[in-house]
C-alpha cells in the first residue's frame, strides 16, 4: 500500500493476473505461497488497475469501508454524526449556527437540505444516534454488542471511557487516528460467527516491518510514544480482551494493529452544509438570484472561517479493501470524496485512464503537490514511510535538495493537518 510501487516482470504480472481472475482478494497462507513463487514480498503487488476504459469524471467505484469510526475530539466537540456511517445529523442550518456562533443564522432554500431528523434512532441502552434504523441495526448486528455501554455511558471509570480519555489525552486535533477503530475491529471479530473469515480480512490490509511499525506509532503519538502505547495496549486489554485474537494484545501484536490502523485508515468526512452548498449550486436561477444566493455563501463560509477556523466536518476514519490498493503519485489520476454525506467513499477519475492502466490517488494535498521533490518526499517519508517515484518525482530528480524560503516558512504549520484537510474531502 502507501509506498513505492512494484515493477513487476512479465511472466509476474501473468500469473497475478491468472491469480486474480480466480479471486479477487488473496490473503492468509494463499498469499504467501505465490509472493514465495513468484519471488516477491508478501507485501508487494498491492495496486488498483482499470480492467476497461475510464473518462474523465467517471466515478470508478463506491466503496464501503470494513469498519469505520468518528474521531473521539470531533464528537467531542459537537460535531454530531451518525455512529455508524457518520452522517452528519445537524440540519444545514444548525451546523451554520454551531460553526459561526449564531443561533439566529438562517439559511435560504432550506429544503436543500437533506436531513431527516425524522429517521433518527438512538440507542436504547446507551443512547448514541444513528441516522436510521438500518444503520442502528447494522452497528448492533457487526460491533455494538460488544461495545454499548449501556447505563455505564457516562461512568468515567468503565473501561471503554478509560481507554477514550487516554487516547484523547495522547491524540490532540488535528486528528488522523482513533482508538475506537481498532475497538471496532475487535467488537467485529468477538461477535462474529465466523471469527477467522475477519481476521482474514483485516489480514488483506498492509502490514509493516517491527522498524515501520515504530514509526507509525511514533508519528502518531509523539516523542513519548512507547510509554503512550503501553499505558493504550493495558486499557484496551482491560477493555476488550479475546482469546481468540490474543495476539492483537501482546505489545508486538498491539503495535502492529497500530500501524495497520495508521497506514491504511482513510480519512472520512460529512458535512450537512456543504451537502446544502452543492444542491444550492445545481438550483435554477434567474442571474439576480444566483449571484445573491452565492454571495451570501461566500460571506457565509468566511464568516465561518473567522469562527471556527478549517475544522468544518464531522470527521473520522475506516478501512476500505480497494481504497488501500491505491498507490501513490504526485500527479494522481484518480481522488477519493464523500459526495453522499456519509462513509461511503467515491473514487473518481481526473483524467481519461485506459485499460489496463494503474489508479492511483495522491496522499498530498494541492498545495502540497505543488512543493519542490524535496519537499513532497519528506512529507511522504514522514507520514507514509516511503520515496516516492512516480514519473514527477522521477522527472524531477535532478532537482537540489533544497526547500524554497516560502516552503521554509510554511515548516511550522503541521503537515498531519493539511493531509488531514485532503484526506477528509467532502
Amino acid at each position: 500500500m502507501k509506498r513505492v510501487r512494484t515493477v513487476f516482470k512479465p511472466e509476474q504480472l501473468e500469473r497475478l493476473e491468472q491469480e486474480f481472475l480466480k479471486q479477487q482478494y488473496m490473503v492468509g497462507t494463499e498469499r504467501v505461497d505465490l509472493a514465495a513463487t513468484l519471488h516477491l514480498t508478501e507485501t508487494q503487488g498491492k495496486g488498483l488497475f482499470a480492467t476497461r476504459s475510464i473518462r474523465k469524471g467517471d466515478t470508478i467505484v463506491v466503496e464501503r469501508p470494513v469498519v469505520a469510526s468518528q474521531f473521539l475530539w470531533n464528537a467531542l466537540y459537537n460535531y454530531r454524526a451518525c455512529d455508524h456511517c457518520l452522517r452528519a445529523l445537524e440540519t444545514a442550518e444548525e451546523n451554520a449556527q454551531r460553526l459561526l456562533g449564531r443561533s439566529s443564522q438562517v439559511l435560504p432554500h432550506p429544503e436543500q437540505c437533506s436531513i431527516r431528523k425524522d429517521l433518527h434512532q438512538q440507542c436504547p441502552q446507551c443512547q448514541v444516534t444513528y441516522c436510521s434504523a438500518e444503520c442502528r441495526q447494522s452497528a448492533w448486528e457487526q460491533y455494538h454488542q460488544v461495545l454499548c455501554l449501556g447505563p455505564s455511558h457516562e461512568d468515567p471509570t468503565h473501561p471503554l471511557n478509560k481507554l477514550q480519555e487516554a487516547w484523547r489525552n495522547m491524540h490532540y486535533p488535528p486528528e488522523t487516528s482513533s482508538i475506537m477503530l481498532m475497538a471496532r475491529m475487535v467488537a467485529t471479530v468477538k461477535q462474529a460467527k465466523d471469527k477467522d473469515w475477519w481476521i482474514k480480512v483485516f489480514s488483506q490490509f498492509c502490514s509493516k516491518t517491527a522498524n515501520e511499525e515504530e514509526e507509525i506509532v511514533h508519528k502518531l503519538l509523539g516523542d513519548k510514544f512507547k510509554g503512550q502505547l503501553e499505558l493504550l495496549r493495558l486499557l484496551f486489554t482491560e477493555a476488550l480482551y479475546d482469546e481468540h485474537l490474543s495476539r492483537w494484545f501482546t505489545p508486538e501484536g498491539f503495535q502492529s494493529l497500530f500501524a495497520l490502523v495508521g497506514t491504511n485508515g482513510q480519512g472520512i468526512g460529512t458535512s450537512s452544509l456543504s451537502q446544502w452548498v452543492h444542491a444550492c449550486d445545481a438550483l435554477d436561477l434567474p442571474m439576480p438570484q444566483r449571484e445573491q444566493l452565492d454571495a451570501f455563501i461566500d460571506q457565509l463560509y468566511k464568516d465561518i472561517e473567522k469562527e471556527s477556523g478549517e475544522f468544518l466536518n464531522c470527521e473520522g476514519s475506516g478501512l476500505y479493501v480497494l481504497q488501500s490498493c491505491c498507490n501513490h503519485s504526485c500527479i494522481p489520476n484518480a481522488e477519493t470524496s464523500f459526495p453522499d454525506n456519509n462513509f461511503l467513499l467515491h473514487l473518481t477519475a481526473l483524467e481519461d485512464i485506459e485499460a489496463g492502466e494503474e489508479i492511483c490517488i495522491s496522499y498530498l494535498d494541492c498545495c502540497q503537490r505543488d512543493r519542490s521533490r524535496h519537499s513532497r518526499h519528506k512529507i511522504l517519508r514522514e507520514n507514509y514511510l516511503f520515496t516516492c517515484s512516480c514519473p514527477k518525482c522521477l522527472a524531477q530528480a535532478d532537482d537540489a535538495d533544497v526547500t524554497s524560503d516560502e516552503e521554509e516558512e510554511g515548516e511550522g504549520e503541521t503537515d498531519d493537518a493539511e493531509l488531514e484537510d485532503e484526506m477528509t474531502d467532502v
